[in-house]
């Protein structure tokens, strides 16, 4: 099993990575998708969400409100640093489970936003990072998600900088560009990930 790290800004083009990776054939784990589960109605995780945050944070039919946690967590790194501690031990544990699950031979690729910011490299055997300049960020977050700049701006700061992500990279794929520059650059390095699983798996004892 190759064990893949896969990161990127809010606004770089993360998830569509993530998506051309798996219709290559990568097996993925979506660290947002399951951390929503994890707060889905009746779960352990929501009530720790609701006792640290409040019923002000509920929708009126008992789900998680995103956008009013939102508001909360991302002007306060306190409030931050107290949902994440809620979140990402049940993220965790239910993405090791997927990995256990996905065979020998398969290439596990971890969509993680806060790869960089909770110190998780270590934890794969490459680093992918989908690496777009704040401005490009700051201007996908405003036209195509909704945001106020000032939203937009909140967000990017609660991440890790460009600069720190960076450093942690093992490949980088520009996605400053259009959408169908991006293809090109995914499709290689899933080439270049289909190499290493079979270099690994070479070098494995029989």
């Amino acid at each position: 099993m190759l064990k893949v790290g896969l990161t990127g800004g809010i606004g770089a083009g993360k998830s569509e990575v993530s998506r051309l990776l798996a219709g290559y054939g990568a097996v993925v784990v979506d660290a947002d998708r399951i951390a929503r589960e994890v707060v889905e109605p009746g779960t352990p995780g929501l009530a720790a969400v609701v006792e640290a945050f409040g019923e002000a944070v509920l929708t009126a039919d008992g789900r998680l409100d995103r956008p009013a946690l939102g508001a909360v967590v991302f002007t306060d790194p306190e409030k931050l640093r107290t949902l994440n501690a809620i979140v990402h031990p049940l993220v965790g544990a239910r993405s090791a489970e997927l990995e256990a699950a996905a065979g020998a031979d398969a290439i596990v690729v971890h969509d993680v936003p806060l790869l960089t910011e909770n110190g998780l490299a270590p934890l794969y055997d490459l680093v992918v990072v989908v690496d777009a300049a704040p401005a490009t960020q700051l201007a996908r977050l405003t036209a195509l998600r909704g945001m106020t700049e000032d939203e937009a701006r909140s967000r990017m700061a609660a991440q890790a900088t460009r600069e720190q992500r960076l450093a942690v990279a093992t490949l980088v794929i520009d996605n400053d560009g259009p959408l169908e520059a991006l293809e090109p650059q995914v499709r290689a390095v899933w080439r270049d990930l289909v190499e290493r699983a079979a270099a690994a798996a070479a070098a494995k004892p029989a």
